[in-house]
């Protein structure tokens, strides 16, 4: 995979990363919580509309996790775009070593809830990050691109 391929196949990651975190945000607001409810419903397979965001912690707890996502999306651009260039290696010592951290917590949290599909899920990002990520800090110049 080319170096330039795989800093922006980072950043379109990103991309999405922020947008779910969106998604997981408009859970804070019962007016808007219909697609974080239906992402709760998802990964608690089957689709069987039993997982409701309805509560005041469920509403806090998707205001703080579709916060954390959307800066963790931020900040995985700004490496890409302001770090790679300067320090490959560093770059991608943060993206996997960050990625793995993430991945540890979430899918032990998923697993333990009954949130199994999350694990799915979760390793398919884990892959979306890590794979190209690889890539980063092995002697090319990559472009900020």
């Amino acid at each position: 995979m080319p170096l330039d391929f795989a800093a922006t196949w980072l950043k379109l990651t990103s991309l999405f990363i922020i947008l779910l975190g969106l998604l997981v945000a408009l859970g804070a607001h019962p007016a808007v919580s219909l697609p974080a409810t239906l992402l709760a419903d998802a990964v608690f397979w089957p689709l069987d509309g039993a997982q409701l965001i309805d509560t005041q912690a469920a509403h806090v707890l998707a205001a703080i996790g579709g916060g954390v996502m959307v800066g963790w999306g931020v900040m995985m651009w700004l490496i890409l775009d302001r770090l790679l260039p300067a320090d490959p290696k560093l770059t991608r010592l943060l993206m996997i070593e960050a990625t793995f951290a993430w991945y540890l917590v979430d899918s032990t949290g998923s697993f333990v809830s009954g949130a199994g599909v999350n694990v799915l899920l979760n390793t398919i990002l884990l892959a979306a990050i890590v794979l190209p990520a690889w890539r980063l800090g092995t002697g090319e110049v990559a472009t900020a691109g």
